[in-house]
């Protein structure tokens, strides 16, 4: 697959977006799209690019075993960020 076929462009990822929340039966605020991007950029950037995928799933579960407060997907969002800020490589 080429890299250029690898990228999504903003229209494709709002359609995902709202695919994925259909199919689970989220709200738009369950889905905080730019913060879970911002996440993965800064442990991409703070840790290790492979680091990013692990990283937004653990903020995932940490927000889900919280319960279904949204609020609680972006303190985890938030707690996985400032663990990559902080990391020495």
């Amino acid at each position: 697959m080429s890299e250029q076929s690898r990228t999504l462009p903003p229209e494709a990822l709002d359609a995902w977006a709202a695919a994925l929340r259909e199919r689970f039966g989220l709200a738009d605020d369950d889905v905080p799209v730019a913060a879970v991007l911002d996440l993965t950029r800064d442990v991409a950037n703070g840790v290790a690019r492979p680091a990013a995928p692990l990283g937004a799933f653990v903020a995932g579960l940490v927000a889900g075993r919280g319960g279904t407060d949204p609020a609680l997907v972006l303190e985890a969002v938030e707690a996985v960020a400032a663990l990559a800020d902080g990391w020495e490589k």
